[in-house]
């Protein structure tokens, strides 16, 4: 298929997983948790993340000369960024329901419950 970068192409997987599952993958688990400290509504992460794709996608191209304007591509590294932002998200909301109403929520992994009774 063109456009796909298979293992047997220079640097094919080894730019993916540097490119878009390390450095995409830490900029969208910060990118969710700012947006978590913010008290924005996590559906604004889809905007967000295209654009953090879009760059993800510009530095296959302008590095590694990878084509640019790839929906296959650009559709999997969305799909791994709304998926690591939302954790980010989750995980930091969760910590701060228990943290600033300690008095009413326990952390629960990447949740929260209320305190108490049943």
């Amino acid at each position: 298929m063109d456009g796909i970068l298979w293992a047997d192409e220079p640097y094919g997987i080894f730019t993916f997983v540097l490119l878009t599952l390390v450095l995409g993958g830490l900029g969208a688990w910060a990118t969710g948790r700012a947006m978590a400290q913010t008290w924005r509504p996590v559906a604004m992460l889809a905007l967000y993340m295209v654009f953090l794709t879009a760059g993800v996608r510009f530095l296959h191209y302008a590095l590694y000369a990878e084509p640019l304007l790839s929906p296959i591509l650009f559709i999997t590294a969305y799909i791994w960024a709304m998926a690591v932002g939302v954790v980010g998200y989750r995980a930091m909301r969760a910590t701060q329901m228990a943290t600033q109403y300690s008095w009413a929520y326990d952390r629960s992994g990447l949740n929260w419950r209320a305190k108490g009774g049943g």
